[in-house]
């Protein structure tokens, strides 16, 4: 007798659902969520957003990790959100998008650590999720910003 197993897209989604079942309006549990979880075809290459960025695209990018990080070297253009692995730095990102149109896009990006450890990029691209965005990338961060972007020639600026 062959057993059915969920595709791992789909144990994906029963998880993210049951984090958001169990959710408090407003909070994520970002110690049930990791970067790992969200699909492939959310993330974007930081090869790709460079060459988008250099043809004009705009999406809204915000950076959800720290903010010292934020202040020392971040992408041009983009907004600190707050970090997403806080109550506060959620609440700051339900913040910032709420007047924004459901399909307008937008790319997060951490960088703090490798992609696998990063405590922040899941729990702000559930929420965004969850409050039905419908155009939301991830920016693959691999090792970190500084290695994976500045370190590529992409460009990056301080805060003033």
């Amino acid at each position: 007798m062959k057993i059915h197993r969920p595709r791992p897209r789909t144990w994906f989604w029963i998880i993210a659902l049951a984090i958001l079942a169990a959710a408090a309006p407003g909070t994520l549990p970002a110690q049930n969520v990791n970067a790992s979880q969200i699909p492939l075809d959310h993330l974007i290459q930081p090869q790709a957003l460079h060459r988008a960025l250099q043809a004009g695209s705009r999406p809204l990018i915000l950076q959800v990790g720290s903010r010292m990080l934020f202040d020392e070297a971040h992408i041009p253009g983009a907004e600190y959100a707050g970090p997403a692995s806080q109550p506060d730095g959620l609440a700051a990102l339900r913040r910032r998008v709420a007047s924004l149109p459901r399909n307008h896009p937008i790319v997060l990006y951490c960088g703090c650590c490798p992609w696998q450890h990063c405590p922040n990029i899941a729990p702000a691209w559930l929420l965004l999720r969850k409050l039905g965005f419908t155009r939301v990338q991830a920016l693959y961060l691999a090792h970190n910003f500084g290695a994976d972007w500045v370190s590529q020639g992409y460009g990056s600026e301080r805060s003033q």
